[in-house]
């Protein structure tokens, strides 16, 4: 299911009450506990709408961290080769679940430190500039700790500002252009050296044409790699057919892992072997069957798992296991068609509402957005976002002006939509 044509949907409680009869996705729903301290005034369960920022708990995510704990307490050290799920392999047990989610082969992926922090030791590896070719491409308003990253790496290496080509909307816009990227890509190819996106924009909501892109900066001689934090968990991904150089993602948003959770990388198997690029060094990187015998020269592992550095936090790879189980329990196809409508829902409702108090940034097109729908209000955003929150709607705002609204497949219902929009129809002040 590509697009939902409005005619698809209704105006009503009784409406979206009837999208919500597949038992299913109730059942699924029933797997993550509502924050209780987010409800509504009026007792009513809260609609939390920002799974784009921290995801919901799964319910056996604590069983989970609880079992390390008492395994840790009963074996002590030797929980590394005889706990329940031994954590000298432990990263290992969400590897073929992390592959499945973004499109990859096993070798492909490997989930370790943070977001940023794989990021820099990506562009370690795929940002080699030359005198003649050393600029990063990257969206205006990418996140800003991608900014930063591109603008230190560049730095890094000897570079100003003017490394940094800025895609940038056209005037009026607030998203961008395919065409208009890959022109920029076809003007500009022998500078670039790398190109650096986010999969989906955090501020807008636009889903890029990935694929596209990616195939056009190869033409140009440049290394593509994403940030996959808006994308893993919420679109459907090939990155090992579109021929992705890298990707980095969290797993607090839509993976619902936790505040701070770990962080996935995935690295084509065409570079599985190149030994010889650059790369920052740690012993979790080393080749795991000489790992103990603590040799004096890093020998790394072919594929993503030769870029690690240290062992991972057990108790954080639990949180993920706990959910990367439930995603496969639903598989992203069935996810994504889910999304799309509910997303497809939402849209339909608040374009019902007179012109004027709100306005949406976020690309119609469902091929070109993802869960997420950015906001524009008229009035004061932030002082809007509480008045939200005192009826239970849990959102959240980005400067300059944007509240966006996420309903996630995994939990959400279209009643959960539906009361979204009778909140914001009130606010507007407009009679139904």
């Amino acid at each position: 299911m590509n697009q939902c044509a409005k005619t698809q949907f209704e105006n009503s409680l009784e409406f979206a009450r009837s999208l919500d009869v597949d038992g299913e996705w109730a059942a699924l729903r029933q797997q993550f506990i509502l924050p209780d301290d987010l409800s509504a005034a009026s007792g009513q369960s809260c609609v939390y709408l920002a799974g784009n920022s921290l995801g919901l708990q799964p319910r056996r995510t604590r069983d989970y961290i609880q079992a390390e704990l008492d395994d840790w307490a009963k074996l002590g050290v030797e929980g590394h080769l005889h706990a329940r799920h031994p954590w000298l392999p432990y990263h290992e047990f969400v590897t073929n679940s992390s592959a499945r989610l973004v499109g990859a082969m096993p070798g492909e992926v490997v989930v370790m430190n943070t977001l940023t922090v794989n990021l820099h030791l990506m562009m370690v590896s795929f940002y080699r500039p030359t005198r003649e070719r050393y600029k990063i491409v990257i969206e205006k308003n990418a996140f800003p700790s991608d900014q930063y990253a591109v603008a230190s790496q560049a730095k890094f290496h000897g570079y100003g500002a003017d490394a940094i080509i800025e895609l940038t909307p056209k005037e009026g816009c607030d998203t961008l252009d395919t065409d208009d990227i890959i022109a920029l890509l076809q003007e500009r190819g022998s500078e670039i050296a790398l190109v650096m996106l986010g999969d989906v924009n955090y501020l807008t909501g636009q889903a890029f044409e990935v694929d596209k892109i990616a195939a056009e900066a190869h033409r140009q001689g440049a290394a593509f790699g994403l940030n996959l934090a808006h994308g893993a968990g919420n679109l459907e991904l090939s990155l090992h057919d579109w021929q992705i150089d890298f990707a980095v993602w969290c797993t607090y948003k839509y993976l619902n892992a936790g505040p701070g959770g770990l962080s996935g990388c995935f690295v084509h198997e065409k570079h599985a072997r190149a030994f010889d690029l650059p790369r920052f060094a740690g012993w979790w990187g080393h080749n795991k069957q000489d790992r103990f015998k603590m040799a004096a020269v890093f020998d790394p592992m072919a594929g993503a798992e030769g870029w690690q550095l240290s062992n991972p936090p057990i108790f954080q790879l639990a949180a993920l296991r706990a959910s990367l189980e439930l995603f496969d329990q639903a598989t992203m196809p069935k996810l994504r068609a889910r999304s799309v409508k509910l997303t497809g829902f939402m849209e339909y409702l608040l374009n019902s509402l007179s012109a004027g108090f709100c306005s949406i940034i976020t690309p119609t097109d469902s091929k070109q957005r993802g869960s997420q729908l950015s906001i524009r209000f008229k009035g004061d955003g932030k002082e809007l976002l509480e008045r939200f929150k005192q009826e239970g709607v849990v959102c959240d705002f980005r400067e300059p002006d944007i509240i966006r609204a996420t309903p996630i497949a995994m939990y959400n219902t279209f009643e959960d939509v539906y009361r979204f929009y009778e909140v914001v129809r009130r606010f507007s002040g407009e009679q139904k």
